[in-house]
């Protein structure tokens, strides 16, 4: 059994397989090839691989001869026709955004695991990508935010005089909303937090953080994590909520994300006309058009004094610690898909490989993806 491990295209700085991992492989008896150069972004140079007993080649050999391949982002297409039919492609493919290259991964005859559709329960957590990449980003959110703040975060009594705290606002609790609110009070700043799910009140108290509460909310339980649609008179006492918040806030982190649809807006243009010059947004769901009305993704823009960055791939700003996150989360995935001999055992009566297979024997099988590529 042959694994290859991708290079990276665009911005991307992480790789989806380590040294660590390689020697983990091995001892199921799987051959690791990496593509030259993979690593070097997040600085585990090709040297670290070979001395690990992996092979380092071409991209070309990985696609044409390699049973698995293993990335984070999809391929491009370009790459995507070396591979030929039968074989398997892993990763974190965002399936819901991409719905046209699920046809073609389909009309392939590719078996796609997206590693990012995997059921979020208690057994999968060791396979979870989005909470252990999410992390990292909640966690350099709130730096960055930090960096490009003008003023102190913590509270300073000086002969010069005294400063007062900086006040965090965080819009969604999910794993990201919540290292950041651990990260921002870590700095001494006062933080307060929304989110439509009132289970994760207690969690965001017990961080030293206020939970700012809206009655109405629809049931988002079920939803891994992610936010839900909300009705239109849910949705008006929220901004109101909000709007009232943003108006005292220096900083705003904002984390609410639905799966294969926008990101809701929550901070309006007539919100941001309330916020105090020289306040600071870091919107994390600037790739799916951002929760503020004037974010741009991987751009950071100067609205009427307030910095608003939008950059959805915050983790890529750690890659050597999120490469390893993500070379464990794949491990522990490919451990049910493999036997203790290397071959390939695909048992879809498992919850966690059902639901992380897109396409299978030339077809969609992921019902999520199927019903929105049903016509409306």
């Amino acid at each position: 059994m042959i694994l290859g491990i991708l290079k990276e295209k665009n911005r991307e700085t992480r790789v989806s397989l380590v040294p660590e991992t390689v020697k983990q492989l091995q001892q199921l008896s799987v051959t690791v090839w990496v593509e030259q150069g993979a690593g070097a972004g997040a600085f585990y140079e090709d040297d670290l691989y070979l001395q690990a007993g992996a092979h380092v080649t071409s991209a070309a050999a990985i696609l044409e001869q390699a049973d698995i391949i293993c990335t984070l982002h999809p391929p491009q297409e370009d790459a995507l026709t070396q591979i030929p039919p039968g074989k398997v492609l892993i990763g974190m493919l965002q399936p819901l955004n991409n719905l046209s290259a699920t046809e073609q991964w389909a009309s392939r005859q590719i078996t796609t695991f997206s590693l990012d559709a995997i059921p979020r329960t208690t057994r999968a957590q060791s396979m979870d990508v989005l909470s252990s990449q999410a992390n990292i980003a909640g966690y350099k959110a709130v730096l960055l935010a930090a960096y490009s703040y003008s003023r102190y975060f913590p509270m300073f009594m000086t002969a010069a005089g005294s400063i007062a705290p900086a006040k965090v606002l965080i819009l969604g609790a999910g794993v990201a909303g919540l290292q950041a609110i651990a990260t921002a009070r870590r700095l001494g700043a006062v933080v307060e937090v929304f989110d439509t799910r009132p289970a994760v009140k207690e969690e965001v108290m017990s961080l030293g953080a206020r939970f700012i509460e809206v009655d109405g909310a629809a049931d988002a339980s079920a939803a891994g994590g992610y936010a839900v649609e909300q009705t239109a008179e849910y949705q008006q006492k929220q901004q109101q909520r909000i709007k009232e918040s943003i108006a005292k806030a220096d900083i705003i982190i904002t984390t609410a994300q639905i799966p294969g649809k926008k990101a809701p807006v929550l901070v309006t243009t007539d919100m941001l006309d309330n916020m105090r010059a020289g306040g600071v947004i870091v919107d994390m769901a600037a790739a799916t058009g951002g929760n503020t009305a004037v974010t741009q993704n991987e751009a950071t823009i100067v609205y009427k004094g307030i910095t608003i960055i939008g950059d959805s791939n915050l983790a890529a700003t750690m890659p050597a610690d999120a490469s390893k996150l993500y070379a464990k989360n794949l491990f522990n995935f490919l451990k049910l898909i493999l036997t203790k001999e290397g071959n390939l055992d695909l048992n879809f009566a498992d919850d966690i490989v059902a639901g992380a297979c897109i396409t299978h024997q030339g077809e969609v099988i992921s019902q999520r993806v199927k019903a929105l590529l049903q016509p409306a």
